[in-house]
């Protein structure tokens, strides 16, 4: 650890950084080109002009549709605690004790880090993405630990 890193709480918040920043570059991207679409489209011949606004709103509907799921990667999370950790991932969440989980690392070619669960079962961490680099193998360091910490002072490691 260098002078000027300040030291992190090992029960800090696990977030992305990278895919998070992407994300919501795109769902700004998303809306403004959907709207831009929506204004600057020629109406279609035969068309009535309320017919044209509804087709106009429903083009700007899909833009904040997909911003909305885009947006949904900024919720990305893995809260550690003292009793285990809640995994919020894209479509579902979980609740883990810390003698659930046997290890955490990056399988393959996961784009996140992979919790090995003690009834064989996988769940992926998208809190911790491989693309943050450096940041990401840290961040696995970190949540290695606390599960090496709570398998050692639960006399299971």
């Amino acid at each position: 650890m260098t002078p000027t890193t300040p030291r992190r709480d090992p029960y800090d918040t696990f977030r992305p950084v990278v895919g998070a920043w992407v994300a919501g570059g795109m769902a700004v991207a998303c809306v403004v080109t959907f709207a831009l679409v929506a204004i600057f489209s020629p109406m279609p011949l035969g068309s009535t002009p309320a017919l044209s606004l509804v087709n106009r709103a429903g083009v700007a509907l899909i833009g904040v549709a997909g911003a909305a799921f885009l947006l949904r990667y900024a919720v990305l999370r893995a809260v550690p605690s003292r009793s285990g950790l809640r995994v919020v991932n894209l479509f579902s969440s979980r609740d883990l004790e810390w003698a659930q989980i046997v290890q955490v690392g990056f399988s393959g070619g996961a784009p996140w880090a992979v919790l090995e669960l003690d009834d064989t079962e996988e769940l992926a961490v998208m809190a911790i993405q491989r693309s943050d680099g450096d940041r990401a193998r840290a961040e696995a360091s970190r949540l290695a630990a606390l599960i090496e910490h709570h398998h050692r002072t639960a006399g299971t490691g």
